[in-house]
């Protein structure tokens, strides 16, 4: 007959279980698992269907249990911690912020950064502005004042 499809789906299963270890989340595993389960069906001789519908079922339902398990045990990140710690302060504009040209930078105490505008608008340099959120590597900013 050729290769067995149970072979196949314990390929898939490794592929899958392999990926999991270069990837962070638990997403793939529960893949790999579903696609091992169905190949002991495929074993066991019971039909296509069977294998992808238990592949489809296990994968989804150990997916959904492992996402509430984590949401229960994960705490949020309070405010100030990792890169909230950068919203609400001052900051100088260095180099004139212009979202349609991409260019801003922004003197955060003695870092500087890449910075956008949250208004898209234009912000000159030597102006004050306040960090509203973290988009990347890039500091979002509004305006405070402007210098003269």
């Amino acid at each position: 007959m050729g290769i067995k499809i149970w072979w196949i789906w314990m390929i898939i299963a490794g592929i899958f279980v392999v990926g999991e270890i270069f990837t962070a989340g638990f997403f793939l595993l529960w893949f790999g698992v579903g696609a091992a389960i169905a190949g002991i069906l495929a074993i066991l001789g019971l039909g296509i269907g069977w294998q992808l519908g238990a592949f489809v079922i296990i994968s989804g339902i150990l997916f959904v249990v492992s996402r509430r398990f984590a949401e229960r045990f994960s705490k949020k990140q309070p405010p100030g911690i990792g890169a909230d710690r950068f919203v609400g302060k001052e900051c100088v504009v260095l180099e004139e912020i212009d979202n349609m040209k991409n260019t801003g930078r922004v003197r955060l105490k003695k870092e500087e950064w890449r910075a956008d505008s949250d208004t898209g608008g234009v912000i000159r340099a030597g102006a004050r502005v306040e960090v509203t959120r973290l988009d990347g590597t890039h500091l979002v900013v509004k305006i405070l004042e402007e210098e003269e």
